[in-house]
């Protein structure tokens, strides 16, 4: 199926493509999630204003913590040595989206707007404590990433407004991974996890965690945080954590009738110990 006829504007700046949306219209970067659901029907903007090539948004930056413009893609994320080593998990999502083609056109301000629940990135921004940096008609501000996902394709962004850049902090003094399970067509997790664990010594001194993909949106898990804080985590504190991750998701679990929600449910308690594993390397 095609689209619905559309007008098409190319945006220079910011301030050029907020004054775009103030006639309506949809803004566009890569493209990945806008235009299958254009060509389904299921959105129908009459304009799309094409951000992908404003230079302030496609910037990485680190500074005490990374910067990253909402344009940036994936894959230039995903190879970034400062993400690498300021948010090696954050990197390691964004290297498992999709397939390379769309690892280098698809963009984390695209991604995070549309707010698949089997998307990869938005697990580890909930659990490491992002903030989405957004602009609008009426000024900025900034959204933590727990409080910008609301539900399924649901976020805090209002209409006309644009997410400029993601704040994430450094979290290189945390062993930190992200490890999905991902559907063997599509690549979207059927469940995905991230943790970030600071360590003091040989004991666990704070942990984040968050689960996505068996959710409606990335879900912080603060019963398998406190599980594991003061432990060495030793086998009985990631079993408890394993236990206590499926009661933290239970409100929010989502499935189909090949991965239904008990099985996904089961599963965020394994990969919870798989990410475990991978962080402690």
């Amino acid at each position: 199926m095609w689209p619905s006829k559309f007008d098409y504007v190319r945006a220079g700046s910011v301030d050029e493509a907020l004054a775009s949306a103030a006639d309506g219209g949809k803004f566009l970067a890569g493209g990945h999630s806008l235009l299958p659901a254009m060509k389904l029907r299921l959105d129908a903007p009459e304009q799309l204003i094409d951000i992908g090539r404003i230079p302030e948004l496609q910037s990485i930056s680190a500074n005490g913590g990374l910067t990253i413009g909402a344009a940036a893609t994936h894959d230039a994320i995903a190879t970034s040595a400062d993400v690498q080593a300021m948010c090696g998990a954050l990197a390691s999502a964004c290297g498992q989206v999709g397939d390379q083609g769309v690892r280098n056109f698809g963009t984390l301000g695209g991604n995070i707007a549309h707010a698949d629940p089997a998307s990869d990135p938005p697990t580890v921004l909930v659990a490491v404590g992002a903030n989405v940096n957004i602009q609008g008609a009426d000024g900025a501000r900034s959204v933590g990433a727990e409080d910008f996902f609301l539900g399924l394709f649901e976020t805090a962004l209002d209409d006309g407004e644009l997410i400029t850049s993601v704040s994430v902090p450094d979290v290189s003094d945390h062993q930190s991974a992200y490890i999905k399970f991902p559907h063997p067509a599509s690549r979207y997790a059927i469940v995905g996890v991230c943790v970030a664990l600071k360590m003091d010594g040989a004991v666990c001194d704070h942990a984040h965690v968050a689960v996505g993909g068996a959710t409606l949106r990335a879900v912080r898990c603060a019963g398998a945080e406190a599980a594991l804080a003061g432990t060495t985590l030793d086998d009985a504190a990631v079993n408890a954590a394993a236990e206590a991750v499926k009661s933290d998701i239970a409100e929010d679990l989502i499935g189909d009738i090949a991965y239904p929600e008990a099985y996904r449910q089961q599963m965020a308690g394994v990969f919870l110990k798989r990410a475990i594993a991978a962080a402690q390397g």
